[in-house]
């Protein structure tokens, strides 16, 4: 067994059976093509790699193979690699990934210019409706020639995916990997969401005591995001309403910040209701206090706040599937069973997702999903594993 199988789906199975080639051209960008490929790999994706001449003085066709597990294409030959790979054949692979892509690149494959390796496996892909998602990367005045904008757009008009560059110290550089291998498992993976708008609002809301302090609560925001993150995966349309949060939001799903209660009520109230699924893990404070102006002095030896009742958010959201969500501490599973059911009857929803916050640990917790009947669904597992169960049950119902 080669050692890259030893890593396959230790991430995730969303690319289980699934086969990629990952075309790596000059870009400097290509010393992380190795790490690309292996993460790739973790997800359970088969990668195969073929590399332009200008790659292989970036980096060792050997380095890709060990990385892949699979020999290299550094040139076409009698094996007619991109015909096996890409071509009309019912074995093709699913997706090419061509990543880093440089502006030679990218504009050869929008004017249908065919001359090195990874060129005429784009040229093979595009004309076997295999889907292609371009990287680029290169210097940034290389990015601002208006030659170079008109290539992607045609790339763009061709069905070409073509993943936007982050803009730093005079560079267009790819994305992170972990947006590069999100995008492939979008577009490859289960897609069984795919045509349904998704809208996750989740994290902590912080109220204002005065001018520096603010009350809040110890909601990390990760259920939220690994939901937020799960929908993009499957191929939903999907938006990310975030406060206060601890782990870091994808870059590849589009979100938008909110910081009180009162923020996220306007949003709400803002907002037209178009979502096929609204879930809302948010941990909204209960009550904002009245703040101060300025900043309370710390040699008062004791102070009052004024509480006042903030909205019930969810009462006001309005979509075809709405899932509530429920924390507790410190009460048995009737109890958190009863006060989910009084939150459907009251706000509508269509089903919570309850926890106990001693249920849950780093990456992993336990939920129980409960119904207007009362019967709960007990879930256990990571949060990507519980994000996929709350994510299934809430398309069936839209459905």
């Amino acid at each position: 067994m080669h050692p890259a199988d030893h890593l396959r789906g230790t991430k995730g199975d969303e690319l289980r059976g699934r086969r990629v080639v990952l075309g790596v051209t000059g870009s400097i960008a290509a010393v992380d093509s190795v790490r690309l490929c292996r993460e790739l790999i973790r997800h359970g994706a088969e990668v195969h790699v073929v590399v332009s001449r200008e790659a292989q003085k970036i980096i060792h066709p050997n380095a890709l193979e060990f990385a892949s597990g699979f020999p290299v294409t550094t040139e076409i030959d009698g094996r007619v690699q991109h015909v096996a790979l890409c071509g009309d054949v019912p074995d093709r692979v699913d997706l090419l990934l061509i990543a880093p892509c440089t502006a030679n690149t990218l504009s050869k494959v929008a004017c249908g210019i065919d001359d090195t390796s990874v060129t005429t496996f784009a040229t093979t892909a595009l004309g076997s409706d295999i889907p292609v998602i371009v990287v680029p990367a290169m210097h940034g005045s290389m990015m601002k020639n208006s030659a170079v904008l008109e290539n992607i757009e045609r790339l763009k008009g061709m069905g070409v995916t073509v993943l936007e560059s982050r803009m730093e110290e005079s560079k267009a550089k790819m994305p992170d990997i972990g947006h590069i291998v999100s995008t492939v498992i979008s577009h490859i993976g289960r897609r069984d969401l795919k045509g349904l708008s998704v809208l996750v609002i989740a994290g902590a809301t912080e109220e204002p005591v005065d001018d520096i302090r603010v009350l809040t609560n110890r909601s990390s925001g990760e259920t939220g995001i690994e939901i937020a993150r799960t929908a993009f995966h499957r191929g939903a349309e999907t938006e990310l309403w975030i406060g206060r949060s601890d782990a870091a939001v994808p870059s590849h799903v589009s979100s938008r910040r909110f910081r009180t209660a009162q923020d996220l009520h306007d949003m709400v109230v803002a907002e037209e209701p178009t979502w096929d699924i609204v879930l809302f893990p948010a941990a909204v404070s209960d009550y904002a206090p009245e703040k101060a102006e300025g900043k309370i002095s710390s040699s008062e030896p004791q102070i009052t706040l004024t509480l006042t009742r903030n909205p019930k958010i969810i009462d006001n959201i309005r979509a075809k599937v709405v899932v509530g969500f429920k924390a507790q501490s410190q009460v048995n599973d009737d109890r958190l069973v009863s006060e989910s059911v009084a939150l459907i009857e009251r706000s509508k929803c269509s089903f919570v997702a309850a926890n106990l916050v001693e249920d849950v640990s780093a990456g992993k917790t336990r939920v129980l999903l409960v119904d207007n009947k009362g019967a709960p669904e007990e879930l256990r597992g990571t949060k990507a594993e519980v994000a996929e169960k709350i994510l299934d049950r809430a398309a069936r119902m839209v459905r």
